[in-house]
């Protein structure tokens, strides 16, 4: 435990940032002074194991050196350049992006978060079909911009504009008939998580994917892939879609694209790429060559490293060991997994990180979140299996 010097850093640290910013973020009690593969080193003295890497940023955990060199190579030769002007990093970046990219999304279009490229997907949805209704799925969640808020589930309670964009309506997860029943030629696109992150880890049934894509595609409605949470490798492919074999019109990809730097992006199919042009979309900052060299670093070293393959062994190690404690099932895919708890996860949570874990709680109170960085080690599975071991019992 921090001694009460050690104590005044950290309640300094959080007094000066309630001080002076807007207080919409609850924190926990402990504050990061570096990091390093899989660990966080605090003000106080703690070594944590991140396994929530930064809500699923750190795909390649902290301090990767091939990573830190392409940013700070990238940094000495041209910081920043819009996309007034052609980039060969940007260009790279695409190129990569499209050939780890589901058959046909041959396009992109960068931005610089995950909201923000869902945004600009149900836009160009609603744009390039002149249909007014955009279908989502219950439990989604796809960021808090106007139209992304819109197709995220119970957002009505901290929407805040006074009008939606768009109509919208929720197909029931994992519901086949209401599938067919709900997608008809009023529809613009359908966009769905693979794996709903937020609301913990759930995995949305091969049938059901294959009903969305099957449907859309009779009535000429788009389907929106929401990779933000899932997608670069945290599957164990580099984009769940891909485990079922699935090929949408549209892809989103944010959160561990740049490994930790900002940055998002829009793929899709030539054929709707080619219904805009000049002034149609914008972003100052999207495919900037701090971002873009990220994105192609961390495409190499995902490639390079076999951590597709680490992400496979990692989570069928997860579902053999740690079922124990208060931990019922596992739910999920890859190192995007929920841990189904026996009583509230944030009490499971705070328990772990007095053993010095990070984990995450989500939407259902009962599911502990994982989303560890990609290199994660089976020594480190091993930490979170004993510690699980460890927690005491529920009371009865």
């Amino acid at each position: 435990m921090p001694d009460s010097n050690e104590q005044i850093v950290t309640d300094d640290a959080r007094s000066r940032e309630l001080a002076v910013t807007i207080p919409v973020y609850g924190q926990l009690p402990f504050v990061p002074e570096r990091a390093s593969g899989c660990h966080i080193f605090t003000q106080d003295g703690r070594r944590i194991l991140d396994l929530y890497g930064g809500h699923a940023v750190a795909a390649l955990g902290y301090g990767h050196p091939e990573l830190v060199a392409a940013i700070s190579e990238q940094s000495r030769k041209l910081l920043f350049q819009s996309n007034a002007v052609a980039l060969d990093i940007r260009a790279l970046a695409a190129e990569k992006l499209t050939r780890i990219a589901p058959e046909g999304l041959d396009r992109v279009f960068f931005v610089n978060s995950g909201a923000e490229a869902n945004e600009n997907a149900l836009r160009m949805a609603c744009m390039s079909s002149g249909r007014k209704k955009i279908l989502a799925i219950t439990q989604g969640f796809h960021g808090r911009t106007a139209a992304a808020a819109t197709v995220t589930w119970n957002s009505e309670r901290w929407y805040g504009f006074p009008s939606r964009p768009f109509e919208v309506d929720f197909i029931p997860r994992d519901d086949v008939d209401a599938a067919w029943a709900m997608i008809d030629s009023d529809i613009a696109a359908v966009i769905f998580e693979p794996v709903q992150g937020v609301a913990g880890a759930c995995d949305l049934s091969g049938e059901f994917l294959a009903a969305l894509r099957a449907a859309t595609q009779k009535h000429g409605a788009l389907l929106i892939a929401d990779e933000v949470q899932s997608g670069m490798g945290r599957s164990g492919q580099f984009f769940a879609v891909q485990v079922h074999g699935i090929e949408p019109d549209i892809l989103t990809s944010a959160k561990a694209l740049g490994g930790g730097i900002p940055c998002g992006a829009v793929l899709c199919r030539d054929d709707i790429a080619a219904k805009f042009g000049p002034g149609d979309l914008g972003s100052t900052f999207g495919g900037g060559p701090i971002a873009a060299a990220a994105i192609v670093a961390t495409i190499d070293a995902i490639e390079n490293e076999g951590l597709l393959t680490n992400v496979r062994r990692a989570e069928a190690a997860i579902r053999e060991t740690c079922v124990t404690g208060p931990v019922k099932r596992i739910q999920g895919m890859g190192l995007l997994l929920g841990l189904v708890c026996d009583r509230p996860a944030a009490e499971v949570r705070d328990a772990l990180l007095e053993h010095d874990i990070l984990t995450g709680t989500s939407a259902d109170p009962e599911v502990l979140r994982i989303l560890a960085p990609l290199v994660l080690e089976p020594a480190h599975i091993d930490h979170l299996a004993e510690a699980l071991r460890n927690v005491v019992p529920a009371s009865h």
